[in-house]
C-alpha cells in the first residue's frame, strides 16, 4: 500500500510537470513556425492544460478501467469549479470582463447538458465521435470568436500574453518530446497505483478517478488560475478553467467510449454528473446570470469550496 501512495504521488508530481514541458515546447514549435501566439493559446496552451486528464483516461481505458476515466473527466471539471475557482475568489474577489468569457459560459451549459444526454444509455463509440466533432466545433467557434475581437476584447489579449516565449528550435523539441514522454510514463504509473489502491480499498475506480486522480491532475489548472488572479488577470482565471472543462467533457471523456464502450455507473447519471451540471448552472449564473452577474466574490467562491468539500464527503460517506 504504501509503495502505491508513494508511486501515485510520484506520478502526479511528474505528470505537472511533463505537461509543463509538453506544453512550452510545443507551444515554441509553433512560434517558430509563425503561428500567432493568440491562436497557440487557443488550442496548444488550452489542450495542453487538459493533458494529464487525457493520458490517465486513455490509458485507464485501454487498460478495461474505463471507471478511472470517467471519474477522472467528470471528477477534474467539479474540482475546476468548486475546488480552483471557490480557492482562487477566496483570495481574490473574481470579475469577468471579457464578452468572450461570458458567450463561453452557455456554450459550456449546452456542452455538459447534452454529455449528460449521451450519457444516459451508456457510452458508445458514436457517443465519442460525436463529443469529437463537438470539440473540433467548439474550437472552430472559439479561434473565429477570438481572432475577430483580438484587439479589443481583454481575454484575447490575456491568452496572448500568456504563451510561453520562443526558444531555439532544438531545444523546443527537447522540451516536447521529454514532456510527451514524462506524461505517458508518469500517466501510466498513476493508473498503475490508482488501480491498486482502489483494490486494496475495496472501493470502485470511478471513485478514485473522482476523488485522487481528479484533483491531481487538476493541479495545473489551480496553479494557472491562483496564478493568474495574483497578476490581476480575473478573465484568464476563469478562462483558464472553463476551457479546461469543455476540453475535459469533448476530449477526455470521449476516450471512455471510444476506447472501452459500455455502461456507465448508475451513480455517475443519478450523483456525479448532476453535481457536474449544478456546479456549470452556479457558474452560468454568476456570470451572466441574475444579479451581480460577472463576479464571483469571497463569500461566493467559499460557497463553491464548501459545496466542493460536501460532495467529497458524500462520496466518502458512500464507501464506508
Amino acid at each position: 500500500m504504501l509503495i502505491d501512495v508513494l508511486a501515485l504521488a510520484l506520478g502526479l508530481v511528474v505528470l505537472v510537470y511533463a505537461a509543463d514541458w509538453f506544453v512550452d515546447g510545443a507551444s515554441s514549435i509553433a512560434r517558430n513556425f509563425g503561428v500567432s501566439p493568440l491562436l497557440i493559446g487557443l488550442t496548444i496552451v488550452g489542450l495542453g492544460t487538459s493533458a494529464p486528464e487525457i493520458m490517465v483516461s486513455a490509458l485507464a481505458s485501454f487498460q478495461g478501467n474505463s471507471g478511472l476515466a470517467v471519474g477522472n473527466a467528470i471528477g477534474s471539471n467539479i474540482a475546476n469549479m468548486g475546488l480552483i475557482l471557490g480557492a482562487t475568489a477566496l483570495i481574490a474577489p473574481l470579475a469577468f470582463h471579457s464578452r468572450l468569457l461570458k458567450r463561453e459560459l452557455p456554450v459550456l451549459m449546452l456542452i455538459s447538458i447534452a454529455c449528460y444526454g449521451l450519457t444516459l444509455d451508456g457510452l458508445s463509440v458514436l457517443d465519442g465521435v460525436l463529443m469529437l466533432l463537438g470539440l473540433v466545433a467548439f474550437l472552430y467557434w472559439l479561434i473565429h470568436s477570438a481572432m475577430a475581437e483580438r484587439k479589443k476584447d481583454i481575454l484575447a489579449k490575456e491568452l496572448a500574453a500568456e504563451v510561453p516565449e520562443a526558444m531555439p528550435n532544438y531545444k523546443a523539441w527537447i522540451f516536447f518530446v521529454v514532456g510527451l514522454l514524462g506524461l505517458l510514463i508518469s500517466s501510466k504509473v498513476l493508473v498503475w497505483a490508482a488501480v491498486n489502491i482502489a483494490h486494496m480499498m475495496g472501493v470502485s475506480d470511478l471513485v478514485i478517478g473522482l476523488t485522487i486522480v481528479a484533483l491531481g491532475t487538476s493541479l495545473p489548472e489551480l496553479a494557472a488560475s491562483i496564478g493568474s488572479v495574483l497578476k490581476g488577470e480575473d478573465d484568464l482565471a476563469v478562462g483558464n478553467v472553463i476551457g479546461s472543462n469543455v476540453y475535459n467533457l469533448l476530449a477526455v471523456f470521449s476516450l471512455p467510449a471510444l476506447i472501452a464502450p459500455g455502461p456507465v455507473d448508475a451513480s455517475v447519471i443519478s450523483r456525479d454528473f448532476p453535481v457536474l451540471l449544478a456546479f456549470t448552472a452556479v457558474l452560468f449564473v454568476l456570470g451572466v446570470g441574475l444579479s451581480r452577474a460577472g463576479n464571483i466574490n469571497r463569500w461566493e467562491g467559499g460557497g463553491l469550496l464548501s459545496a466542493y468539500l460536501f460532495y467529497q464527503w458524500t462520496i466518502y460517506q458512500s464507501i464506508i
